[in-house]
């Protein structure tokens, strides 16, 4: 079923991985596809080659559909600029953004450099504001866009050796829900995606000890990139009447996360001060509190698909 026929979706990292499934998901169910991809490698963000992206543009048009490639950097904001404006030009318009551009540089923050910080920021959360900036008038003028912008568990849960990976996807998580607060009255949507699929970013995942590479192993041949591009695609169709949300795919699995609400709350007749805080009050919270740990203890169990 064509759900996006007469759309053009921009799809950012287009090239590989979970982009590249995203460019051929929306071309299959009927969009017009810029692909960008920078067609750089998993820690770099000099300008690589256009070669993955207009691999997926042909793909794409030897299969009956219309696409157009492009090499752009998501952090340069005039390079996002260009993109829209190709769009346009190449492809008719543009009515949704699905943006799972990134890079990776893991390392524990005492060893973490300011290059390593910004460099993730920069194309992850930069990325993503560059993204809606540089859209969000045309969609509010035509009453009409989606955004999928991806998040992860690192910073819904927190992981080791992630602290600039995980700080700029909750960015997006705030980004996202403010562009959907502000866009609900112009028909403009947006919702966050942490996929769970095997790609050149799990890739680059150590395993500690033999019961982990075995479920490293697992995950590969049950996460797949195709199943997280066939939600994205659906969170783009017109009849997706959904904004503000948080999701995740994991193999033939889809989650729904909780977003923070208060979920416990103390009083203290004649106020608290430090003393009071120390013997009754933080006491009192502690029960509710969240447990440090990362999402392999909050998913154990093995991907269903």
């Amino acid at each position: 079923m064509a759900v996006l026929e007469g759309k053009t979706i921009l799809v950012t990292g287009g090239g590989r991985g979970i982009g590249r499934e995203c460019a051929l998901a929306a071309a299959k169910y009927g969009a017009k596809v810029l692909v960008n991809d920078l067609g750089g490698g998993m820690a770099s963000t000099e300008d690589g080659s256009i070669g993955p992206a207009q691999e997926v543009v042909d793909e794409i048009r030897a299969a009956g559909g219309a696409a157009a490639a492009n090499g752009g950097n998501v952090a340069k904001i005039e390079d996002v600029a260009q993109m829209v404006e190709q769009a346009k030009d190449e492809l008719g318009g543009l009515h949704g953004v699905i943006n799972p551009a990134g890079i990776l540089r893991d390392v524990t923050l005492h060893k973490m450099t300011e290059a390593d910080w910004d460099s993730v920021l920069a194309v992850h959360l930069r990325g993503s504001f560059n993204i809606v900036k540089t859209t969000i008038e045309h969609f509010r003028e035509q009453r009409e866009g989606s955004y999928v912008l991806f998040g992860s568990t690192a910073g819904l849960i927190g992981n080791v050796a992630q602290a600039n990976y995980a700080a700029a996807k909750m960015g997006i998580v705030g980004l996202s829900r403010v562009v959907a607060i502000e866009g609900q009255s112009r028909n403009i949507r947006s919702n966050v995606l942490a996929p769970f699929a095997w790609t050149r970013m799990m890739d680059s995942v150590v395993p500690q000890n033999d019961e982990q590479a075995a479920r490293l192993d697992r995950m590969k041949k049950t996460m797949r990139a195709d199943q997280v591009a066939e939600f994205a695609v659906a969170l783009c169709a017109p009849s997706a009447d959904i904004s503000g949300q948080i999701y995740a795919v994991r193999g033939d699995e889809i989650l729904l996360f909780s977003q923070p609400r208060p979920i416990r709350s103390i009083s203290r007749i004649g106020g608290w001060d430090v003393n009071s805080i120390l013997e009754a009050g933080l006491p009192s919270l502690k029960p509710s509190n969240m447990e440090l740990c990362v999402p392999a203890a909050v998913f154990p169990y093995d991907p269903i698909g």
